[in-house]
């Protein structure tokens, strides 16, 4: 069934939008990722235009986390404190995203940028996450007495920094600059790359903030939804590029979608979990730079420049 949307103006098949809204979804719900490092670069390869699809998919990012998050305030593993903190540094990061995504759109060079910057931040993260979790897996299957714990907390840097604040949920007494920092950061990425920015996020709070896996998923989710929305809402007021009809499809897939993907997510352990993440990660990635690479198979396109 092929349905028009308005601003990409492009036909797509309804049916395709929703399934790849719902596949996001499923993500959502087992990795606590937003899902837009995934339904972007996907929206690319139906012929979605890069601008549209950065816009409409931090949209959908937001009822797919949403939905997944509301399974992981039932079993509380939110920690709502440290998702406050990083969602001040989100917001602020989102609005310094969204000024450098417009610019980059005046000049011509969106469509190339965005492209780029999924390949080398996918191909970064994804093989750091797909190392380090392989080598966990190995360390599980041996035979190891009791081990230190946090000991690698105490010897981080991080937890000499000043203005420090207690995490109960999470078990942490750190400063509030990291979890800022991280936020800022991962705020821009959503303005700009269209993503929740959680398969940066998640890594960041497992590995510099040493918070524990199961309390990871639900707080990355909490910030996600704030940063998500607040980003559509500067890309439909700056930019007019979030086309609601593709919109809705991606929301009603994802928001079932996440309901399956939290309960895949109680079936596996925490590092059979990094594993796939990063699987997944690699594979869009490779198929990102593969294109940048080959020749298209239309050299050029019609646009129309400054109304004339």
């Amino acid at each position: 069934m092929q349905i028009y949307l308005p601003i990409a103006e492009v036909s797509v098949n309804a049916f395709l939008i929703l399934g790849l809204g719902g596949l996001v979804g499923i993500l959502s719900g087992m990795f606590g990722v937003g899902g837009g490092f995934l339904i972007t670069p996907l929206l690319f390869f139906v012929g979605i235009p890069p601008a549209v699809a950065v816009a409409t998919s931090a949209n959908q990012i937001v009822a797919s986390s949403f939905s997944a998050i509301l399974a992981h305030l039932r079993r509380k593993t939110v920690d709502l404190k440290m998702g406050v903190v990083l969602l001040i540094g989100g917001l602020i990061g989102s609005g310094f995203g969204v000024i450098l995504f417009n610019y980059l759109k005046s000049i011509g060079q969106v469509d190339l940028m965005v492209r780029l910057c999924y390949v080398l931040f996918l191909g970064i993260v994804g093989l750091l996450m797909f190392i380090e979790s392989v080598n966990a897996i190995r360390k599980s299957r041996k035979p190891i007495g009791p081990r230190k714990p946090s000991s690698r907390r105490h010897k981080s840097w991080i937890y000499a920094m000043p203005v420090k604040m207690r995490f109960r949920t999470s078990g942490l007494y750190i400063s509030v600059f990291p979890p800022l920092l991280i936020g800022l950061f991962v705020g821009a990425l959503a303005a700009v790359m269209g993503v929740g920015g959680g398969f940066i996020m998640v890594p960041a709070m497992i590995y510099l903030l040493g918070m524990p896996t199961k309390v990871v998923v639900g707080t990355s989710l909490f910030q996600i939804i704030f940063v998500a929305a607040f980003t559509t809402m500067l890309h439909a007021i700056t930019n007019q590029t979030v086309d609601t009809v593709l919109a809705v499809l991606l929301l009603l897939g994802g928001v079932i979608g996440a309901q399956f993907g939290t309960q895949f997510a109680m079936k596996l352990k925490a590092e059979q979990l990094r594993v796939l993440l990063a699987l997944l990660v690699l594979t869009v990635c490779g198929k990102l730079a593969l294109e940048l690479l080959l020749m298209p198979s239309e050299l050029y396109s019609l646009t129309r420049l400054g109304g004339q």
